[in-house]
């Protein structure tokens, strides 16, 4: 059975940082893009960053430039999201997600992904 754990969230002040980790289980993702989402209340859930199977490639929305980087251990089956300069905005639940298939592009959007993890809060105060 494949599961995807999210750890990392809490609440944290503006202007903090979290890691967010997310643990993959019952099969390897090594070759396939992951991703990290986010959603908040009344909100559709949107893509803050993906990235390739070897790490080489990535993708981050708009709102995750220049404060987010993502990252993965392969021999861990883990990726990780870096948040810094935090905003209340960023308040939102945050979800890790992989494709199935190998290979392919770094793509940003939700219907790309198979498997999702239940997610991890994230409060940010202002």
């Amino acid at each position: 059975q494949v599961q995807l754990v999210e750890s990392g969230g809490g609440l944290v002040q503006a202007g903090g940082s979290l890691r967010l980790s997310c643990v993959a289980s019952g099969r390897t993702f090594s070759s396939s893009t992951m991703g990290w989402f986010r959603q908040a209340p009344g909100k559709e859930r949107e893509t803050v960053a993906a990235i390739s199977w070897s790490g080489g490639d990535t993708y981050y929305g708009d709102s995750a430039k220049g404060r987010f980087t993502i990252s993965r251990d392969n021999a861990k089956n883990t990726v990780y999201l870096q948040m810094n300069s935090l905003k209340p905005e960023d308040t939102a639940v945050y979800y890790c997600a992989a494709r199935r298939v190998a290979g392919g592009a770094v793509l940003a959007g939700t219907r790309f992904y198979d498997y999702w993890g239940q997610g991890t809060q994230v409060t940010v105060s202002s």
